[in-house]
């Protein structure tokens, strides 16, 4: 096995080639250990083809485990499941339930469709999470990039949850991983035709959602993030939270980029942010949510359905 010096020396330019503008991270699945989870894979939460998700569950669990939904970046337009790999890896192997899910993509579809499968991957894991070890009483929802926007969403407006019969209440909390939460007037042109631009509504902003009795929040970022701003993003969003008096904890590692933020929680890059740690800390330190009768309003598809 190789020492520390030695993976920095060597592992470390190649892994930070494949983490450009969250790239495919083939190289960093290869180094992902296989032997920490159980994996249950391909499970559908809805009827289309990119309505599903893989489960990471600890092995040697004696009692139902923390659960963590986490969706993936990609300007809403790329992404897959089967990429993240060494997020599931990483939680599973300290005791928590990760549940990785694809949403649907531009141009296949625009806002709020990507938003509205997020809340439908939530509710389906609310209501069928037990049945794989995990504790929907002690679930969170956490993102990184487009995908901390599809959890913001969640955490903070009420309306994508209701449609399932289910509410933000039911969540311990959420975590924001370099997230787009306050990003109007949209400059960036790739992302204009995603947000129906000149009409993007005010309500696809997170930060326009804060609310008293919100899910405690961490939001993580890095100070050499150029795609993200962390300023205008993690740190206005962290004030309405706690104007609002919702409980929040704020990082921004020094010269950490926005690739990198994601790539800590990756074993040969853990050296670069203690983000995976803070993560472990939040989820295992934050309280159960209330414990409200699930609804479930809609239609959920029962557990290994396709």
């Amino acid at each position: 096995m190789p020492g520390p010096i030695w993976s920095r020396l060597f592992l470390t330019p190649l892994l930070l080639a494949s983490l450009t503008a969250c790239s495919p991270l083939r190289t960093i699945d290869r180094l992902t250990p296989d032997n920490t989870y159980r994996l249950s894979a391909g499970i559908a939460y809805g009827p289309l083809a990119r309505q599903k998700l893989d489960i990471y569950a600890p092995l040697g669990a004696t009692r139902p485990t923390p659960v963590v939904v986490f969706f993936y970046g990609g300007n809403w337009d790329s992404g897959a499941r089967g990429e993240y790999r060494f997020v599931g890896e990483a939680l599973a192997a300290r005791g928590i339930t990760a549940v990785i899910a694809d949403y649907r993509l531009y141009p296949q579809v625009v806002y709020p469709a990507f938003v509205e499968d997020s809340a439908r991957a939530v509710a389906w894991t609310l209501a069928h999470i037990g049945s794989y070890g995990g504790d929907p009483h002690r679930l969170f929802v956490m993102g990184h990039s487009a995908g901390a926007y599809n959890a913001a969403m969640v955490a903070l407006d009420p309306r994508w949850l209701a449609s399932y019969g289910d509410s933000p209440g039911m969540l311990s909390g959420w975590i924001g991983l370099a997230g787009p939460y306050n990003f109007l007037p949209i400059d960036v042109d790739e992302i204009k035709p995603i947000f129906l631009f000149p009409h993007t509504p005010l309500a696809s902003q997170p930060i326009n959602h804060v609310a008293a009795n919100a899910p405690p929040a961490l939001l993580l970022t890095g100070s050499a993030d150029t795609i993200v701003s962390p300023v205008r993003n993690s740190g206005a969003l962290a004030s309405a939270l706690r104007a609002a008096h919702d409980a929040v904890q704020t990082e921004n590692y020094r010269g950490v980029t926005h690739a990198l933020l994601i790539g800590s929680f990756a074993k040969p890059l853990r050296w670069v942010a203690p983000a995976l740690a803070q993560v472990v800390a939040f989820v295992k330190d934050t309280a159960p949510a209330a414990r409200p009768t699930p609804n479930h309003v809609a239609q959920i598809l029962p557990r290994g359905a396709s």
